[in-house]
């Protein structure tokens, strides 16, 4: 089986995209673990899969699978990626995109300068929506780990989110609580771990460990996560710069009950084929 594909990134967070509607394509997670193994296949963070969509409400349905192999909810990053690529593909003539993912429906709008605004829906809080094993909603939540209770907000953006404040990210324990924090009990499915620094209310630094993928160089839902859970702590603006490893995204969420919108960029690298 000969596939073709397109290596896209945003802001260092890269992609194995694959256009799954004008080409017949079964993948198992061998295979796609062998894709995304950066020595002996393409290399990227996590492959996204254009299809058909299964609702009338969608143009495309958008699918997310991480370096291991397991299919995911949503990707900020890729949906970034995603956008440029349909169009760039004349897969759609449209500058609003409608697009399925496992979490729900999201909206994709590709800016005059090439920039990508994302409407991510609404942050959920609900421990049982991400899941989290809690006993009630809180703004924050201690966790023991090794490192003694940590102290968490938990977020969902169709995907988990733990997100901790530290005082500098640089020095933030990353490597060693991220993925202590991923494969904690009390998230049954696995967490994305992302470690904030704030700067002022609109500006923060941010290192994300991403579930089944390690850190990467950005994370567009922890980006979102983060300004979420620190608008509901209050310490926040409504529009908010989120300094990543890779880049940066701007963050606008107005707050409770309305959804949240990410922009940033995405780059086309380059076109290949792989047989597997």
């Amino acid at each position: 089986m000969e596939i073709k594909f397109t290596k896209m990134h945003g802001l260092g967070n890269d992609f194995v995209v694959i256009d799954a509607i004008n080409q017949s394509v079964s993948l198992t997670p061998e295979q796609i673990r062998f894709i995304a193994n950066r020595r002996l296949g393409v290399g990227c963070d996590q492959l996204l899969m254009v299809e058909a969509p299964l609702t009338a409400e969608a143009e495309f349905r958008y699918r997310i699978f991480n370096a291991d192999g397991g299919e995911v909810e949503q990707c900020g990053n890729g949906a970034r990626c995603f956008a440029r690529f349909v169009v760039e593909k004349g897969l759609t003539k449209n500058k609003q995109i409608p697009v399925e993912t496992n979490s729900g429906l999201i909206v994709l709008e590709l800016e005059e300068n090439g920039e990508v605004t994302v409407n991510m829906g609404v942050p959920g809080f609900e421990p049982a929506s991400l899941p989290f094993v809690a006993d009630a909603v809180s703004e924050l939540y201690g966790l023991e780990t090794s490192r003694g209770e940590q102290s968490i907000s938990a977020v969902s953006m169709g995907n988990p989110h733990a997100v901790l404040q530290v005082e500098s990210v640089e020095n933030a324990p990353v490597e060693t609580l991220g993925p202590e924090i991923e494969s904690h009990q009390r998230f049954p499915e696995r967490v994305n771990v992302g470690f904030m620094q704030i700067i002022s209310p609109d500006l923060i630094k941010l290192r994300v460990f991403e579930r089944g993928a390690g850190e990467t160089k950005a994370c567009g839902t922890g980006a979102c996560a983060a300004v979420a859970a620190g608008r509901v702590l209050g310490k926040l603006a409504e529009s908010v710069k989120v300094s990543l490893p890779g880049g940066e995204l701007v963050i606008r969420w107005s707050g409770e009950n309305e959804p949240l919108f990410m922009t940033g960029p995405a780059t086309h690298v380059f076109e290949g084929k792989i047989s597997l």
